[in-house]
């Protein structure tokens, strides 16, 4: 195995894979320029919702995140041309990591994807085909250089699949029979999503999707068909979802799944067995901590979906349908109350995200509490309560009412104040 991993294929996937990526984060990075996002996200808020261990991360001033992103713009083409590769793509991972690091409300499941392949890339020789760089020699790199790029993809799609084998997503159709209902007046599918029984094919149509996708695509027989049903599915949801540059990322990613030579109209020149050790120490850990990662809420009590403990970073992908409401009940040494509300501290979009998230709640609780505190009282406390809905049933109380959040301690421990 590990010789078959470590003999040369043709670049060409992999090449016209970069230059694909790059041509996608530069657009991506023009699309939040243009909504005003920069904006929005980071300029305007007064506070921001930190990750933990990284609450140092701070935007900069509004000159500053502009410049940021227009420098992203301009890694992510060289990138796609293949010039200055690795420092291209250095520093795309930077500064686009340190962007989706400044709030934890921002987060979503394609941006840490785009950062785990933009870190995989400064490491990875993509830049030996299609690129604006002349380069002597076939155009050839180890195989275990595809794979690497593939078991990425691959473990997306896995815990994704695994993430839906749960009663609510097969045995009650949820979220998706609430989200076809209010996407039943597009053209042409619009009024097959309001037929009862869609949303329970789809739920199970999803999760074998997820789990047994990369095997099609992997298998020559069926990946033209399987490329073809993953171009469908990910299409309709751009069609009913607004879920940005996910889904054309993940069309790209799929064709790292094709015969290595596919983009060539030629027949590859004649390979060398120039071949090149697997890093396999490096190569575990990493992928060690990619397994880990999704599996680890199990060590959480509770239901991962409701506390939200250990959900991000693990491929959890669209499995609820949540909305909350959060007031803030303040005191002081000398007794006296006060409420607080959200939208007083937050922009539109952190008070929609932050009220299905206890630790956002808890920051928030904070934050309040410095914000009394700054205004001359003393022996301030912030006490939060807090309901969530899921999937349209009756609010249920998230955090314990009693508890001064202010004071709750921080880490990675499971939180005492979280009703399960």
């Amino acid at each position: 195995m590990l010789q078959r991993l470590e003999s040369a294929v043709d670049a060409a996937s992999i090449g016209l894979y970069r230059v694909a990526f790059g041509l996608l984060m530069f657009a991506g990075v023009i699309r939040f320029w243009l909504n005003g996002w920069i904006e929005a996200l980071y300029i305007q808020p007064s506070m921001h919702f930190t990750y933990y261990g990284f609450a140092w991360v701070r935007p900069l001033p509004p000159a500053g995140m502009y410049a940021v992103f227009a420098a992203m713009a301009v890694a992510a083409l060289l990138v796609a041309a293949g010039v200055y590769y690795r420092v291209a793509m250095a520093a795309f991972f930077l500064l686009f990591t340190y962007v989706e690091l400044i709030d934890a409300a921002n987060y979503l499941n394609h941006y840490y994807l785009v950062s785990l392949i933009a870190f995989l890339g400064i490491f990875l020789p993509l830049d030996r085909a299609f690129t604006l760089k002349r380069r002597d020699g076939p155009a050839e790199v180890p195989g275990w250089v595809l794979w690497t790029l593939r078991a990425q993809v691959g473990l997306v799609y896995f815990f994704a699949g695994v993430a839906k084998l749960d009663a609510e997503w097969l045995f009650d159709a949820q979220p998706l029979t609430i989200w076809f209902a209010a996407n039943s007046d597009l053209p042409v599918i619009g009024p097959m999503l309001a037929w009862s029984w869609v949303p329970y094919v789809a739920s199970w149509g999803a999760a074998f999707f997820d789990l047994t996708i990369v095997g099609w695509l992997l298998w020559r027989r069926s990946r033209p068909y399987a490329f073809a049903v993953v171009v469908v599915f990910h299409v309709l949801t751009i069609a009913m979802f607004n879920l940005g540059l996910f889904p054309w990322l993940m069309m790209v990613n799929a064709t790292l799944f094709f015969a290595p030579s596919w983009p060539r109209r030629v027949k590859p020149p004649v390979r060398r067995d120039t071949r090149a050790r697997v890093p396999v120490t490096l190569l575990g850990v990493y992928f060690a901590v990619q397994v880990l990662m999704p599996l680890r809420h199990h060590l959480y009590p509770g239901d991962a979906g409701r506390t939200e403990e250990a959900s991000r970073f693990a491929w959890r992908v669209m499995l609820k349908e949540k909305a909350g409401f959060v007031v803030f009940h303040v005191t002081d040494d000398t007794g006296r109350r006060w409420e607080a509300y959200p939208r007083d501290y937050l922009s539109e979009i952190q008070t929609k995200m932050f009220a299905t998230e206890p630790d956002m709640i808890r920051q928030l609780a904070r934050h309040i509490r410095d914000d009394f505190t700054a205004r001359g009282l003393t022996g301030v406390e912030v006490r939060a309560e807090a309901y969530v809905s899921t999937h349209g049933r009756p609010s249920a109380p998230l955090v314990d009412p009693n508890t001064d959040l202010a004071a709750a301690r921080d880490g990675l421990s499971p939180r005492d104040w979280i009703l399960r």
